[in-house]
């Protein structure tokens, strides 16, 4: 495997005998999806993904991206939550946060329906002025706010560019193999559709077409990306003490020793869109019945100059899990400069990476002593198989994690409640009454 757990920076904070002391509890979560017991057994459908996925649609997939790639000069998905982070996550790792302002044979890619903002929509329609287009809308039944109006303006927009006819090449469905609005909408305009299998949840999809189809677009190998979290299901597949497992015990013994926040850090900004991804991966998935640890983010060395006193000398509520890419994508010799006028020669003949290596090395030494534990997730490099084995690393961890704390990782409960709220204070139908209540409790 590319992906190693790195525990020698927890000595001080966490026993080997208390990670042995969560075995039996790793065996019955491990139990809990192996026999599809568990709560929210129903949407274990990750599990085997990599192995058991509908070949026939994944070429699909690789086909309609080449089409898309031939057809258009931007390419606008449109989802929220699930529906949009893995993809992005997985294009500015693969590619480059840049990855618009590369020279590329492939189409630029926005995201857009993964929020409200009139000006941030505005903004990418002005960008669209003159541009072939084809969109990409991505919601299980279609009634989303969010991706739903944005999807409305862009319908609207490609059938008077280029007529009904012609957009309906150009719009592609990402949704719900047999009902729903989109669904009904796909099939009577004609869309070419892909499925969001029913036991698969939003924040467990990346490795279905929900991700994959924006994936390829952008010019990446989703084959090599199967490829990898198939290595990774067959690695963590077995209740052996794998350094998957013993992630998840250790999230756990850092709860109850008090720990409230998990910080998810890098040292490369290609890896921020992930750490997004990560957030919701476990915060929808843990943060529940009062319980949970708080997923937060940093990239280092950026944020060391904003949170870094917060983290070594404040309150100690954090424990860091440090990504730590051991190749970066591309480095940069550091010559000498005789006039060394800002004193920076001793970083010279040497090559970049060497200094953000030891900016990794001085910072987790220093957090420790300061009595913040350090989890150190090691990966050899950003290719799309390493991509695929985090991904899967990530999800079976959240998984076991949850069931180890108590909940359901399944579910989402508490995402329904602003829903209510804003519908009723927009005029849904069917929210009348609690309309006069809340504009009440807002007066």
């Amino acid at each position: 495997m590319s992906i190693k757990l790195n525990t020698k920076y927890l000595k001080s904070f966490v026993g080997e005998n208390e990670i042995q002391g969560m075995a039996a509890q790793v065996s019955a979560a491990h139990n809990l999806i192996e026999t599809r017991s568990g709560l929210g057994n129903d949407f274990l459908g990750w599990v085997n993904l990599p192995t058991d996925y509908d070949k026939e649609e994944f070429e699909r997939i690789k086909a309609a991206a080449k089409r898309i790639q031939k057809k258009c000069d931007v390419f606008i998905a449109i989802g929220i939550g699930g529906s949009y982070l893995g993809a992005r996550a997985a294009i500015e790792l693969l590619k480059s946060p840049f990855y618009n302002n590369l020279k590329k044979d492939t189409p630029d890619i926005y995201f857009v329906g993964n929020n409200i903002s009139p000006t941030y929509l505005s903004e990418v329609l002005s960008i669209c002025e003159g541009k072939d287009i084809c969109v990409n809308v991505i919601s299980k039944s279609g009634t989303t706010t969010e991706p739903a109006l944005a999807f409305r303006i862009f319908k609207e927009l490609l059938e008077k560019k280029y007529g009904k006819e012609e957009a309906r090449t150009r719009i592609f469905a990402t949704t719900d193999k047999a009902r729903g609005t989109l669904k009904e909408l796909s099939d009577t305009e004609g869309y070419e559709t892909f499925t969001i299998a029913d036991d698969v949840g939003g924040r467990y999809s990346v490795l279905t077409a929900v991700g994959l189809l924006p994936i390829a677009v952008a010019g990446c190998d989703i084959d090599k990306i199967m490829e990898g979290a198939k290595k990774a299901q067959e690695i963590y597949s077995k209740d052996d003490g794998n350094d998957c497992y013993t992630y998840a015990a250790l999230r756990n013994i850092m709860f109850r020793k008090g720990k409230a926040v998990e910080m998810l850090v890098s040292y490369d900004p290609s890896f921020t869109m992930m750490a997004e991804w990560f957030k919701q991966l476990f915060g929808e998935s843990e943060g529940k019945d009062g319980k949970g640890l708080f997923p937060s983010a940093c990239t280092f060395s950026t944020d060391l100059h904003s949170l870094g006193q917060f983290i070594q000398d404040g309150s100690h509520i954090i424990f860091e899990t440090v990504v730590d890419i051991k190749n970066p994508k591309q480095d940069i010799f550091l010559e000498n400069d005789k006039e060394n006028l800002d004193g920076l020669n001793f970083l010279t003949n040497q090559n970049m990476s060497v200094v953000n290596r030891k900016a990794f090395e001085g910072t987790v030494l220093a957090h420790t002593e300061g009595g913040v534990p350090n989890v150190v997730i090691e990966v050899d490099r950003l290719d799309e198989e390493n991509f695929g084995e985090i991904v899967y690393f990530f999800e079976k961890a959240c998984a076991i994690s949850g069931y180890l704390l108590g909940v359901n990782p399944f579910d989402q409960p508490g995402v329904e409640s602003y829903k209510k709220n804003m519908f009723a204070l927009l005029g849904k139908p069917g929210y009348e009454n609690r309309r006069a209540e809340l504009e009440e409790k807002l007066k």
